[in-house]
């Protein structure tokens, strides 16, 4: 699903037009993990506003489905992923330009409705008779963070359903299909209106490093790498840190 980072951005804080004096130009597309949904849609409007003349398009979804589409031809600029593997997946094919670059890290809470009506604190409450779990597949980096997570709590439990990104997981709490699932902590957060995300110690032994590279074949990679340096910026950070997102 492509999604422009344009927008009306009224609360943003303008950027700093990109350094060293070269002016980029025409659309820059970007392959993003789910997770990062929120916070590239604002850094994409704020890019775009540093560099008149370039749009930024994204493509959000499974890191590990992106990894995929990239292998298969799929033109994109620049790939963000939730997890290393996942970007190991691109660059053993020699799909990447360059080393990736770790800029963020993030964190799993346990999302339950808001209220937390099922009294949830640790793990193990996920466990109780009658309760319904979320995860996300293990292929998918949140999937495998929460199967970490699980082993280092001592706890097992049966999901009833294995969803193929972190939204998507999300959603299932959301809408009232579950009682709970495990998420990123910028995710609950950018759906605190609806949901509560309760911190458990174990997710600290399962944190997310998220690795971004310009692609190889990039139809436009001087913009693809002026966005991977805006992304290194004071005021990205800043948006980065607001969500949630933990500094590499």
């Amino acid at each position: 699903m492509g999604l422009s980072g344009c927008g009306n951005g009224d609360d943003a804080a303008s950027p700093a037009p990109t350094g060293g004096g070269t002016r980029v130009s025409g659309n820059v597309t970007v392959f993003a993990a789910a997770s990062l949904t929120e916070s590239f849609t604002r850094l994409g409007r704020d890019f775009e506003a540093a560099n008149p003349g370039v749009r930024v398009t994204f493509s959000f979804a499974g890191s590990s489905a992106l990894a995929n589409q990239i292998n298969q031809g799929a033109p994109a600029d620049v790939f963000a992923a939730a997890a290393p593997a996942n970007m190991k997946t691109v660059t053993d094919a020699g799909n990447g330009d360059g080393t990736p670059v770790t800029f963020v890290r993030n964190q799993l809470v346990i999302a339950v409705p808001k209220g937390n009506p099922g009294a949830v604190t640790r793990l193990a409450d996920l466990t109780r008779p009658g309760t319904k779990v979320a995860l996300c597949a293990e292929q998918v980096p949140c999937g495998a963070a929460a199967r970490k997570a699980l082993a280092t709590a001592g706890v097992t439990l049966t999901p009833v359903t294995l969803e193929q990104d972190v939204k998507a997981a999300l959603a299932k709490v959301r809408l009232g299909e579950v009682d709970a699932a495990l998420v990123y902590r910028t995710d609950a957060r950018a759906a605190a209106g609806e949901v509560d995300g309760i911190e458990f110690p174990e997710s600290a032994g399962a944190v997310n490093d998220y690795p971004i590279v310009v692609l190889k074949d990039a139809p436009n990679k001087a913009a693809g790498q002026a966005f991977v340096g805006y992304l290194r910026s004071d005021a990205a950070r800043g948006v980065l840190t607001a969500a949630g997102f933990q500094a590499p």
